[in-house]
C-alpha cells in the first residue's frame, strides 16, 4: 500500500482522504477497506508514539515487555 501512495502522502498520511484512499487501493490491488484499516493502525501508532515520548525517559523502561533494552 505504501508504494501506491505519493511522496506527498507518505510525507504527510493527513492528506490521505476518499479518493486518495481509493486510488491506493487499487493501485495496491486491496480493497478500500483495507487501506482505511492500515490508516487507522497508523494513526494508533502515532498516538501510542507521542503517549510515550511525553513518559519520563522517552518510554524507556519497557523491560518487561522487551523494549528499553
Amino acid at each position: 500500500m505504501i508504494n501506491s501512495m505519493t511522496p506527498a502522502e507518505r510525507a504527510d498520511p493527513d492528506l490521505i482522504e476518499g479518493s486518495r484512499r481509493k486510488r491506493i487501493a487499487k493501485g495496491a490491488g486491496k480493497d478500500i477497506q483495507d487501506v482505511n484499516q492500515f490508516m487507522k493502525q497508523f494513526e494508533q501508532m502515532r498516538q501510542m508514539m507521542k503517549m510515550m515520548n511525553k513518559m519520563p525517559g522517552g518510554g524507556k523502561g519497557f523491560k518487561g515487555m522487551g523494549m528499553g533494552r
